[in-house]
This record gives C-alpha cells, structure tokens and sequence, in this order.
C-alpha cells in the first residue's frame, strides 16, 4: 500500500497501516510454484501458515497502539475466552478471509480488522493484498477506497436501479437455501465474490444485496459490517433484527447486507 492517509481518528490510520503489513506477510507466503500448502482446522476448513503469521502481527500491533486491548481472533484459539464483558470496547480480526481464494491463486482473500464498541462495529478496515487496495469505514465520519497508493475516495451505497438489485454472493459457500432465497427475488444480475469483499461491493455500490444462508463467525463480517454501515448500508437477520458482536460462540445467524 502507498503513504495513504485515511480520512477519520488516528486510530483507523493505524489500523489501515497493520492491515497492510499483514497483507505484506501473506503474501510473502506465496510460493514461486504457485502452490499453497495448508492443514485442515477441526470444521475442515484450511488454514495456511500466511493465516497464523498474519494472525500474530496483527495481535501484536493491535497491542502496541492499545495495550490490554481485548481481541478475538480466527487464529488465536485462547482469544475465545477474552470477552469477560461484551458491553466493553473488543477487537474481532480474520487474517486472512477467503483461505481458499488465496490456495486457489485467486486475488479475492482479504484482512480484516475491526472494533466493536457496545456490540456495535465502530471501524473496519479490510485490505485485499493481492490488489494492494483497501477500504476502511468508521462510524461517524464515512467509508473509503483507495488502490496501489492513490489518494482515498468516499463511497457509499446506491438506490436500487429500476432495472432491479444486483445480488453478489460467495464463490466458494453457495449454497441451496442461498439459490431458493435468490430464485424467490427479482434479481437483475448475480457476481461470484470471495471473502469479505462482498460486503465492499456493496458500500461501494457495485452491488445492492448480498445474502448469507450458512455458517459465518463474528471476525468474518465485522470489519465489511462497520463499512457496509458508513457507507449507507446495513446488515439484518433474516427475521430483520440488527446484528450484535459478542454473542456466545461468535456465530452469526444468517443475514442480508444491503444498501439500506
């Protein structure tokens, strides 16, 4: 990433400078050959050694600027327990979303580094190495873009264009409860997107909806909620309640992110 100077606190400049370090380490873990190595986590999904030295810079960095910071982590087993009290300001971060986009060679995974305060995203940074383009949101202030060093554009959401919503959903997750939700709607375009980017192509307004009917964690939507919500957007349950951070597990039930 370029000298970018994020719009917003300093806090989300420096969380925008970890993310891009983490997105250096990963991809110095591609190897010439073009193939990535990786082991199988407990529910089977990969996990490479870019996802653990990912995980720990970013723990680390995270607390040097804030020490005692409370973060949860994909990679970091002992960060289950962290939350004593979920009403307090924590940190949920996915090194490295879209694992198989990165095996696959593909240029889709992502960083991602959120906080949440009173269970709601205040910011979010997510950064897609492989384009060395990253988008950040904050809560109060907007949601911006910026690619290969240029200076940062504000993005938001779009109205529903009279032809009809354009959908994007994931590439490697889809799923049949996702394609009957999709067949039931009156949608004009569908794209295939991996990782967290599809809730950026949503606050960018390149999108309208993106519905998830399947298991995600809480680190694997914060950092797209926080821009999808400076951006315009929103995220609600099935049943149309807000989302909240903090749950027991960190599972979320499934959801819609639209434009709002």
């Amino acid at each position: 990433m370029g000298s970018l100077v994020p719009t917003g606190s300093t806090l989300i400049h420096q969380v925008c400078s970890i993310a891009a370090e983490a997105g250096a380490i990963i991809n110095s873990f591609v190897p010439i050959s073009g193939v990535v190595e990786y082991d199988l986590k407990h529910d089977m999904s990969p996990v490479t050694k870019a996802d653990k030295a990912a995980n720990d810079h970013i723990v680390t960095a995270l607390k040097r600027i804030q020490p005692g910071a409370v973060i949860v982590a994909e990679e970091s087993v002992e960060s289950m327990e962290a939350i004593k009290n979920v009403s307090e300001p924590f940190w949920l971060v996915d090194p490295l979303d879209g694992t198989k986009e990165f095996i696959a060679g593909r240029d889709e995974f992502t960083v991602n580094i959120a906080l949440i305060v009173h269970r709601k995203p205040q910011l979010g940074v997510i950064y897609l190495p492989a384009q060395d383009c990253i988008y950040w949101g904050e809560n109060g202030v907007g949601a911006f873009r910026a690619s290969g060093g240029e200076n940062p554009i504000q993005i938001s959401t779009r109205p529903i264009p009279p032809a009809g919503p354009t959908a994007v959903g994931s590439r490697s997750h889809s799923n049949a409860a996702t394609e009957e939700w999709l067949s039931q709607q009156k949608i004009r375009d569908f794209q295939a997107a991996g990782s967290s980017l599809k809730f950026c192509k949503v606050a960018e307004g390149s999108a309208d909806i993106y519905p998830r009917f399947g298991r995600t964690m809480e680190w694997d939507i914060a950092a797209g909620h926080a821009i999808l919500a400076a951006a315009g957007g929103r995220i609600r349950t099935i049943t149309g309640e807000r989302l909240r951070y903090g749950k027991p597990g960190f599972e979320n039930p499934n959801f819609l992110a639209d434009g709002g």
